[in-house]
């Protein structure tokens, strides 16, 4: 059902002139390719009514009702040898290094041209905070952000900051900043250091989120995403606090476990956020490519020297958990019908196409290679995180639209 619900995304929307493409829907099933044009998202919005195509000009308020009406996750990628890059990893001068595939060695470039005015958005941000709260792959779309805007911004007037687990990217001429706070699963876990994890071991305090929120709780802008670290079959949820000697446990499944974080993190938002003031997003997971047999090839093989998108329309990976995505769905659902705006990004569809994205063997590696994995580079290869510039900057482009527009 979300799979067919949320289809490819063909080009973001933006600033900047790009491409659409819009897909006349009957049922869950896509029809033709339509049209494909080139607009300015503060005039011209193309969409699809019935069998024809309708140029709509698009003034003041009327955006809001065009965009909240057409299914921006819908389309195809769409490849773009002009406009794209939109930066360059070697030339933003905030780029971690496990995202710099370029300068890691990658030779194909191609991922990066698979389709932001800077400055409008950061006139939008001026005077506020934006702020990225989850998991790496959170912190890769904030990396991505940081380096779509960086560079309209003069030397002297932006500066990076960490502090804990908190990251920040300030922009003192327009007194902004944008920032990433990790928390990869919401709530309290013995995770929570953003340098240190404990991934073969994960403990939850399912129902405090307090300490993490005094970070991000004034914000003006949220984006929350939270997926990769709940994959495991089990989780030990703790009963009383984590300074206990003799800390108390119980295993629990973990789709009720996610649920049950969910339910306080939609919680707190319903008590404490600023409702005039906040704007509130939840990001879909992001795709996975460990498994190169689910696009045909052998078995052993994954995303490693993968250098174009897949073509199967409606492609779906086994990394994609359905079930949890319904459960993020439904808390969304249930905050929008208690009168809390929040927008979830689906992202998922339009990443699950992307096998070539990610950077695989291309980046810094934080600790020395066995000489097995030297052997066999597949074995190292990160399947999970994405290139930059690549597929966040279109997540990026989406929010973007949603920022400005709502």
């Amino acid at each position: 059902m979300i799979r067919c619900r949320f289809h490819l995304l063909n080009v973001c929307l933006a600033a900047v002139l790009v491409t659409i493409a819009v897909y006349h829907t009957t049922g869950n099933k896509s029809s033709t390719f339509r049209s494909v044009t080139k607009i300015r998202i503060e005039s011209v919005i193309e969409r699809r009514v019935d069998d024809s195509v309708n140029d709509v000009s698009v003034n003041g308020g009327r955006v809001d009702s065009v965009v909240s009406s057409c299914d921006l996750f819908s389309g195809k990628w769409v490849y773009d040898n002009k406009s794209y890059p939109l930066y360059k990893d070697r030339e933003c001068g905030f780029m971690f290094d496990d995202l710099a595939c370029e300068k890691y060695g990658r030779k194909d470039l191609e991922y990066q041209r698979w389709r932001f005015d800077a400055k409008s958005f950061m006139e939008r941000l001026r005077g506020k905070r934006l702020v990225f709260v989850g998991d790496s792959v959170n912190r890769n779309q904030w990396v991505s952000m940081v380096c779509l805007v960086e560079s309209s911004i003069p030397k002297a007037l932006k500066y990076m900051r960490l502090k804990g687990s908190l990251y920040t990217f300030k922009a003192t001429e327009y007194n902004a900043s944008i920032d990433f706070y990790w928390a990869p699963m919401l709530v309290e876990s013995n995770n929570d250091n953003s340098s240190h994890h404990a991934s073969s071991n994960r403990i939850v305090k399912i129902g405090a989120i307090q300490k993490h929120a005094t970070q991000w709780g004034d914000a003006d802008v949220l984006v929350f995403n939270s997926y990769l670290w709940w994959i495991i079959p089990k989780l030990k949820v703790l009963k009383g606090s984590f300074e206990d000697p003799y800390p108390v446990y119980k295993e629990v499944k973990m789709l009720q476990c996610y649920e049950m974080a969910l339910k306080t993190w939609s919680a707190w938002l319903e008590t404490h956020v600023n409702r005039t003031k906040t704007q509130l997003f939840f990001v879909s997971n992001s795709a996975t490519h460990s498994r190169a047999d689910e696009w045909g090839m052998p078995k052993d093989q994954n995303c490693f020297n993968e250098t174009k998108p897949i073509s199967k329309e409606e492609y779906w990976g086994s990394g994609s958990d359905t079930k949890m995505m319904q459960i993020a769905e439904a808390e969304i659902s249930k905050l929008k019908s208690r009168g809390l705006k929040i927008q979830m990004l689906n992202i998922t569809q339009l990443s699950e196409y992307r096998k070539d994205g990610h950077p695989s063997i291309y980046r810094k590696q934080w600790r020395p290679l066995s000489k097995e994995k030297l052997s066999d580079p597949r074995n190292y290869a990160d399947c999970t995180h994405w290139c930059l510039p690549g597929v966040p900057d279109v997540w990026n482009e989406l929010l973007f639209t949603y920022i400005i527009h709502h």
